[in-house]
C-alpha cells in the first residue's frame, strides 16, 4: 500500500470498525476483539479486516459468525463516516500473527531447553578464564621507577 490516500483510508476504517465493535454492536457471539489491520485494495472497492480475539476456538467461530452478520452495518457506517459514495466491500480475517507469535516463543523455549541439557551433559567450562575481558594493571610502588637511585 504504497498510495498514502489508500493508508488513509485503511487507517480510518480501522478506526471506526474498531469504535462500532466497541460500542454499537451489541451481538452476544462478540468476543473480545481486537482490529489488527486493515488492508483496501488500490481502488478502495475491497477492504479486509485483520482481528484477533482472545479467547479459545469456540470464541473465535461465535465471533466471526458476529462479524458477519454486522457486516452490512458496519460497511454504512464505514461510508457514512469516510463520505464515500460507494463503500468498499468488507471481509473479516482472523488474524494468524498471534499463534505464529506463540509458535515461535514454544520453539525457542525448546532450543533454549535443548541448549542447556546439552551443556550440562558435556560438563561444558569456559575455554580460558571465566571473565575473558582485559583488566587495567594494578600500577604498584616499584612500578612507578625511582630512576634517581
Amino acid at each position: 500500500m504504497s498510495n498514502p490516500r489508500v493508508r488513509k483510508i485503511a487507517d480510518r476504517i480501522r478506526v471506526v470498525v474498531a469504535e462500532m465493535l466497541e460500542r454499537r454492536i451489541k451481538d452476544p457471539r462478540l468476543g473480545f476483539v481486537t482490529v489488527t489491520d486493515v488492508r483496501v485494495t488500490g481502488d478502495t472497492q475491497q477492504a479486509s479486516i485483520f482481528y484477533t480475539v482472545y479467547g479459545e476456538d469456540d470464541d473465535l467461530a461465535s465471533t466471526a459468525a458476529a462479524l458477519e452478520s454486522a457486516k452490512g452495518l458496519l460497511r454504512s457506517e464505514v461510508a457514512k463516516q469516510l463520505g464515500m459514495r460507494h463503500a468498499p466491500t468488507l471481509e473479516f480475517i482472523p488474524d494468524a500473527l498471534p499463534e505464529n507469535a506463540r509458535h515461535l516463543d514454544d520453539v525457542l523455549a525448546r532450543a533454549r531447553a535443548l541448549d542447556e541439557a546439552a551443556a550440562a551433559a558435556r560438563g561444558a567450562t569456559y575455554a580460558g578464564e571465566e571473565d575473558p575481558y582485559k583488566k587495567p594493571r594494578e600500577v604498584q610502588a616499584d612500578d612507578l621507577g625511582d630512576d634517581d637511585a
